[in-house]
């Protein structure tokens, strides 16, 4: 132990130098941050970075040590630029971001649209949020609800962005990223499937069932006990119950919400036959306005990256020195350009609050294409 505790204080001895060195190089970044301040100059300076990079690697041998060398003034450079990303917001020189506050959305006189048809389950997440009396209507497509909100024939449109069993919504990210459209708010809504039919119709009777493909297969184990009954796919359970209704056939029943069956009128054969119990959908509150609620608590934004090694690591770590706490990460291809990927994050967090002013700063000089989608109060059940 007596030589590894000698190599050891070699390292403590070490360590306190690189740690005096790291306070000084700080202190000079901090007066690079007042020169760029004073010189409107943009923190980051990615050819400056780069010719960094390639001289520290040339002043040590051996490929490990290259690597490694730059790893760690990756990390340097990282920490220059957030100083003088703190520096930039003390000095007021962030700016607003192009968001304002509001104290309450206005639902009273709204008019709202949702994706389907009357008993779906947007349509129910809809009435949870803005009351059973809500003045709506309905479209075929999720990219209608869009164009009508976009249109200003819809005040808010209210779509489904990712279930806890089934993931994510991907057409809806997709229409975030391409129409000016954002989220104001979210609401979370239990799904619970049951198989409904005509009245009088019983187990025995049923040959044929309808329902959305995902729905049929979150409720495969107990289709799986009448092996029987053929499983027919419709575009959702609102649709499935509709059809039944339609046909008059007392051999097919439908697996859709009980919100669904009241609508219809059918008869809930079976209620709760989901495989996962705890199953749920949070659905979104978009509108055409950059507005948010003073009291919001949840941020989503999307950026692209440029394709190589470590961009992702480095953008992450400006949630991390800002103590924000990221809740999600969906990454979805970029259209014309193969392997290449934006990203869509959620975290904690308010638009007026410095910590995310100085995250959003460093994440518009980094990234590519950064967009916020809105700042929302975090949906409840």
């Amino acid at each position: 132990m007596g030589r590894l505790d000698g190599l050891r204080e070699r390292l403590d001895d070490i360590d306190a130098q690189i740690a005096a060195l790291y306070e000084e190089r700080m202190a000079v970044c901090a007066e690079v941050g007042k020169y760029k301040i004073e010189a409107g100059r943009k923190v980051f300076d990615r050819q400056r970075e780069a010719e960094k990079l390639k001289d520290v690697a040339s002043k040590v041998s051996g490929d490990f040590n290259k690597k490694g060398i730059q790893e760690v003034y990756q990390q340097l450079m990282s920490m220059s630029r957030k100083l003088q990303y703190r520096m930039l917001a003390e000095a007021g020189a962030l700016g607003r971001l192009p968001f304002i506050p509001i104290d309450s959305l206005e639902t009273e006189s709204a008019r709202v649209v949702f994706q389907g048809t009357e008993g779906a389950y947007s349509q129910a997440a809809m009435r949870q949020f803005f009351g059973k009396d809500v003045n709506s209507f309905h479209v075929g497509t999720f990219r209608e609800a869009m164009e009508a909100i976009e249109e200003g024939t819809a005040d808010y449109a209210v779509l489904p962005i990712e279930n806890s069993t089934a993931g994510a919504v991907i057409e809806v990210y997709d229409l975030l990223d391409e129409f000016e459209n954002y989220i104001v708010a979210e609401t979370i809504l239990p799904v619970v499937h049951t198989l409904s039919a005509l009245a009088g119709c019983r187990l025995s009777d049923i040959s044929r069932v309808y329902s959305k493909t995902e729905a049929l297969m979150q409720t495969s184990r107990f289709l799986d006990m009448h092996p029987d009954w053929e499983r027919i796919s419709v575009a959702n359970t609102a649709v499935a119950a509709e059809k039944v209704v339609e046909d008059k056939d007392i051999s097919q029943a439908a697996v859709c919400s009980a919100y669904a069956a009241s609508v219809h009128g059918l008869d809930v054969l079976v209620d709760g036959i989901n495989d996962d119990e705890d199953n749920s959908t949070r659905f979104i509150v978009v509108t055409n306005q950059k507005v948010f609620l003073k009291d919001a608590t949840k941020i989503s934004i999307r950026f692209e990256l440029p394709h190589r090694s470590g961009s992702l690591y480095g953008i992450l770590s400006h949630f991390i020195y800002n103590d924000l706490n990221m809740t999600k990460i969906e990454s979805r291809p970029i259209t014309g350009r193969p392997w290449e990927y934006c990203f869509f994050v959620d975290f904690e967090g308010n638009l007026e609050q410095p910590a995310v002013k100085n995250a959003i700063r460093g994440l518009r000089e980094e990234a590519q294409n950064l967009k916020i989608l809105g700042n929302y109060r975090e949906g409840e059940n």
